[in-house]
């Protein structure tokens, strides 16, 4: 009975080994501790701030708009000038993008059809449909919205930031 007792209790007593990080916890040094402040870091500038908003001014021309449009899937920039949409607000058009792909295959939409008493098609409204391609981030291929005949990017998938 006796040697039970010890055993439970030297198995529940907790026994550090000498390189446990826990072992001398006074001891241990930071990784802060140990960096090196003397020296100039690599890949810092402090100027490099305001060489990013100049080349953002100058690629904008000076015009104002409603948001800079970046991929949802890869953050890519898509859009420095939009306009947003007045009903969808989560929906831009634009004339100018970059890192944009437009997909070849056309797809019409916007003509209104309904059915008649026979079950036949009949055209509703203005019998020219619009045709458009759809656009995918030149990065990593998610589609992000839709072209025009016009040639007028409707964004339709976007991550908007402030602009």
């Amino acid at each position: 009975m006796r040697s039970s007792k010890i055993r439970d209790r030297e198995m529940n007593e907790k026994v550090e080994p000498e390189d446990s990080p826990t072992h001398d916890s006074q001891g241990t040094v930071s990784d802060d501790d140990e960096i090196d402040y003397s020296s100039k870091p690599e890949f810092y500038d402090q100027k490099l701030d305001d060489k990013d908003e100049l080349w953002v001014q100058k690629q904008r021309g000076g015009r104002a708009s409603d948001a800079v449009l970046c991929c949802p899937a890869c953050f890519t920039t898509l859009c420095l000038d939009c306009q947003r949409h007045e009903k969808y607000v989560t929906q831009y058009r634009a004339i100018f993008v970059i890192n944009c792909r437009i997909m070849e295959e056309v797809s019409q939409l916007g003509s209104k059809r309904k059915r008649d008493k026979r079950g036949s098609h009949i055209e509703v409204g203005p019998t020219a449909a619009v045709a458009f391609k759809r656009v995918c981030c030149s990065v990593c291929s998610t589609d992000v919205g839709v072209i025009d005949e016009d040639e007028v990017y409707h964004f339709l998938n976007v991550l908007p930031s402030e602009a």
